[in-house]
């Protein structure tokens, strides 16, 4: 029997390595959130410099996260740090890897690296205003990445991802000590753990948009990609 022609519209869309550092990195940020939570609950105050306790004024103060938001369920720093500490070193080094193997086939430079015409203020405008009424690309045009796409991703992996690490590393007593540039970095220990939670919301904030637009403009078609690496392309509007 002839085969059956491969069919135009159903394309590559995410690697091997882009879906498995994806469900991993997944996997790792809510353990990391979660059990982030049940840390800062053991002081849920925060501070700018490098001194920061009961007495000292606090930028925020808040109460505590409910344990049900906290990993592992209930207030205990050390089950909080156990997880927290376990997860780290597996999200930093995952990050890394993702990083230079994007770099080294090209997929960064292909696929997120913004062009002249990404850039033009009419482009980025009606990037916005196409997001805003939820009119997401279709045809060719899904086949590339828009500008908050592409903005949103290099600025979570290249910038956000990274930043929560190197505070996170500034907090260690024992990274003060082989790295001790990171408190001067960061402005102190302090000041390093209000960024920490600050970039830590800002990731929590972006899962919840980038679910947000999974669901709204096709969870199969999306799950579909991300698992099997083959999407569909939009039809054509009429």
């Amino acid at each position: 029997m002839p085969r059956a022609a491969p069919d135009p519209d159903l394309i590559e869309r995410h690697r091997l390595s882009t879906r498995l550092w994806h469900w991993l990195n997944a996997l790792l940020l809510y353990v990391l959130f979660t059990s982030g939570l049940g840390i800062f609950n053991a002081h849920p105050r925060l501070y700018w410099g490098h001194y920061g306790a009961n007495f000292d004024h606090a930028w925020l103060v808040l109460d505590r996260f409910p344990g049900w938001i906290t990993l592992p369920g209930h207030y205990s720093l050390a089950l909080s740090r156990h997880w927290h500490l376990a997860a780290a070193p597996i999200f930093a080094f995952a990050l890394l890897a993702y990083m230079l193997w994007s770099l080294g086939n090209r997929h960064v430079q292909r696929d997120l690296a913004l062009t002249r015409a990404d850039v033009a203020p009419r482009h980025i405008w009606r990037d916005i205003l196409d997001h805003a009424r939820l009119r997401f690309p279709r045809g060719e045009a899904a086949r590339r990445y828009g500008f908050l796409q592409k903005a949103s991703y290099i600025g979570v992996i290249f910038v956000a991802l990274p930043l929560v690490i190197l505070t996170g590393l500034t907090m260690s007593p024992g990274m003060n000590a082989a790295i001790p540039w990171l408190i001067d970095l960061f402005g102190g220990r302090q000041s390093a753990r209000s960024i920490h939670f600050l970039a830590a919301f800002a990731l929590a904030a972006f899962f919840l948009v980038h679910i947000l637009m999974v669901l709204l403009s096709g969870p199969f078609n999306q799950m579909r990609a991300m698992l099997t690496g083959r999407y569909r392309l939009p039809a054509e509007r009429p």
